[in-house]
């Protein structure tokens, strides 16, 4: 059956099943929120097929997105990430996780959890847009800002306005699905 589905995923049959199974899905598990920050992270400069087509080799290389295991990656362990071909290779993003992890936890001590932080920019319910077209939805917004702004301000890095609102829109914190796709109403 041919479903209708945002034009940003059509043709391609990995990003058709990330749309259609999870993106814009609300995310309120800690683990699962860090990896796609991880994922966004990496993302950055880059096309989100690129970064889904490496996820494996990401949940690999990254201890499963564990961000307890991350916190404590030593200088050779950095080194390793770097010589592995299967994940994007970029210093500054490699140590940004680890710096991010540590980031991730203090707000679990301070909130009781990092859903609990995040969701708290929406008052825990997703912002629902209203698009006709996937090329009408914004790169970032005020909101996206002020979630930037407080994540750098405690300490994390990698997570522009651009980046999070990526984060925002995979988890599920603003659905962003065209009107006429059919997860529209479903998520």
């Amino acid at each position: 059956m041919n479903k209708n589905r945002c034009g940003w995923c059509v043709g391609n049959d990995l990003y058709e099943a990330y749309h259609d199974e999870e993106w814009g899905v609300p995310v309120y598990d800690d683990a699962t929120l860090f990896e796609f920050l991880i994922l966004e992270t990496f993302q950055a400069g880059l096309s989100w097929i690129t970064i889904l087509k490496k996820r494996e080799n990401f949940r690999k290389a990254f201890d499963n997105f564990d961000y307890k295991r991350i916190a404590k990656y030593n200088s050779s362990k950095v080194e390793a990430l770097l010589q592995d071909t299967g994940i994007v290779r970029n210093k500054l993003k490699v140590n940004a996780t680890i710096t991010n992890a540590l980031a991730f936890m203090k707000i679990q001590e301070e909130f009781g959890s990092f859903s609990k932080y995040i969701w708290n920019f929406v008052d825990g319910k997703p912002i629902k847009n209203s698009l006709k077209n996937h090329k009408n939805a914004p790169a970032n917004t005020p909101l996206s800002d002020a979630i930037s702004k407080d994540l750098k301000k405690r300490g994390f890095k990698f997570v522009g306005s651009t980046v999070i609102y990526a984060h925002m829109q995979a988890t599920g914190m603003v659905n962003d699905h065209v009107e006429s796709c059919f997860r529209y109403h479903e998520v």
